[in-house]
C-alpha cells in the first residue's frame, strides 16, 4: 500500500510515519520487550504476532486514514524511537490513542510530543470526535503523558485483576470528514 503523504506529521523533534514493511525488524524488537511492551493491552508480543499486527496497521491506513505511525528522530539518523497512533480497540471502547517508546527515549517529553501530534491528526485531519485511551491506574508516567496532551480521565474499570483508567478527548470534526461510529460500539 502506498502511503498518503499527508499522513506524516513532523513535530519539532520527531517525524511520524505510518507503519510500514520497512519498520518489521524494528516493532518486532520493540513488542518483544517487556520494558515496553508488558503493560500494553495484549502485552508483549512474538515475531509473528507482530507481523499480523503490522500486516493489519497498514490495512487500517488504507481503509481509514489514521492508523500507527513509527516514531522517528527528526535528525538526519531517523533513529527508530517506538510508535504511537490512533487503533480501533478490542474491547468496542471506540478509537484509542496509544504509544510505546524505547526506555532510553523516555522521560524527555518525546511521547508526550507523539501523543499530543497523534491526538491532534485524529481529531483535525482525521475528523474524530471522540478518542480515548487506556492506562493501568498503577501506570503514571503513561497517565501523565496523558493528562499533558489534555485527555481528562472519565471512568475506571478492572482489566485481567488490574484497574484501568479510561481518558477522553473531545474534539470539533473537521467539516466534511467524519467517522460515523460503529453499530454496536461504546461512543
Amino acid at each position: 500500500m502506498l502511503t498518503n503523504p499527508s499522513w506524516a506529521v513532523r513535530t519539532a523533534r520527531l517525524t511520524l510515519v505510518p507503519v510500514s514493511a520497512a519498520d518489521l525488524a524494528d516493532l518486532q524488537a520493540l513488542k518483544a520487550d517487556p520494558r515496553v511492551f508488558a503493560l500494553m493491552l495484549g502485552g508483549v508480543r512474538s515475531p509473528v504476532q507482530t507481523q499480523a499486527e503490522l500486516a493489519a496497521d497498514i490495512a487500517f491506513w488504507g481503509a481509514r486514514g489514521f492508523g500507527i505511525w513509527a516514531i522517528r528522530d527528526a535528525s538526519p539518523a531517523r533513529a527508530f524511537l517506538g510508535i504511537t497512533g490512533l487503533m480501533d480497540r478490542p474491547d468496542a471502547r471506540g478509537i484509542a490513542l496509544r504509544f510505546a517508546l524505547w526506555p532510553e527515549a523516555q522521560g524527555q517529553g518525546l511521547a508526550r510530543e507523539a501523543a499530543g501530534a497523534a491526538l491532534r491528526f485524529g481529531h483535525e485531519q482525521a475528523g474524530l470526535q471522540r478518542i480515548i485511551a487506556v492506562a493501568r491506574a498503577s501506570n503514571i508516567a503513561s497517565r501523565t503523558v496523558l493528562g499533558a496532551v489534555g485527555m481528562a480521565e472519565r471512568e475506571g474499570f478492572m482489566r485481567d485483576g488490574h484497574r484501568m483508567v479510561l481518558y477522553e478527548s473531545l474534539g470539533r470534526p473537521k467539516a466534511g470528514r467524519s467517522h460515523p461510529p460503529h453499530a454496536g460500539r461504546a461512543q
